[in-house]
């Protein structure tokens, strides 16, 4: 068990139930208003709001506060295209030969295919790094707990903090990504679990028409 020195008193300040309730539906129909984008202009992201996501990130819970993430911010032009081309080898594998008919037909509706321009076109990727352990300066290697939970959750938050700041993400995940591990030279305790495209909406941008489920579709109240 921790020593009581080991802890301070938590930072929480009570609600009144009406801005409770007030806050929680304007966060809601903010969020209602997300969309994966795969149009976006080229326009520069202050760096304060990506270090500032990227804060809030890390701010989520992990398995025995382990923290098992990395984030890799990357904006020059000629990694992006290595990245962009390394994805579309493994995306024309998938759409190729991968894939099942049922998975290419879910796909169908969204309009997506092995091309990936907005790899090179928005101004910023996050490659999300899972770490399997914790590595000390020291080399002592520690084991890492409820990592793809731990870091789904801060994936999870990242995505809001970019949200609320104004700017659009596209959550992309080829498969396999050794790539990303190559190209950014991660250590091999590290493995690749998403890569996040980050920026502005190109003016005129579509998404598909599609629908959320209703709450009585996606939870149940005991």
């Amino acid at each position: 068990m921790a020593k009581a020195d080991a802890f301070i008193p938590l930072d929480f300040s009570p609600l009144d139930e009406q801005v409770m309730q007030a806050r929680a539906q304007a966060f809601y129909q903010q969020m209602a208003k997300r969309r994966s984008v795969r149009d976006f202009s080229d326009q520069p992201i202050p760096p304060s709001v990506l270090e500032h996501a990227i804060l809030a990130a890390g701010s989520a819970p992990s398995g025995a506060n382990m923290q098992p993430w990395h984030f890799v911010v990357v904006q020059d032009p000629w990694v992006k295209k290595k990245i962009r081309q390394a994805a579309e080898v493994e995306e024309r594998e998938l759409y190729e030969n991968r894939a099942s008919e049922e998975w290419l037909d879910a796909l169908a509706p969204l309009g997506t295919d092995a091309n990936k321009p907005f790899l090179e076109t928005a101004p910023a990727l996050i490659a999300i790094f899972l770490k399997k352990s914790t590595i000390d300066e020291d080399g002592t290697k520690h084991k890492n707990y409820y990592t793809f939970e731990s870091v789904g959750i801060a994936t999870g938050m990242l995505i809001t903090a970019l949200h609320q700041a104004g700017l659009a993400t596209l959550t992309h995940t080829p498969s396999p990504m050794k790539f990303l591990s190559e190209i950014l030279e991660r250590p091999s305790h590290e493995r690749p679990f998403l890569l996040l495209v980050v920026g502005y909406p190109e003016e005129g941008a579509l998404v598909p028409d599609i629908k959320r489920l209703p709450l009585e579709k996606i939870a149940t109240f005991l």
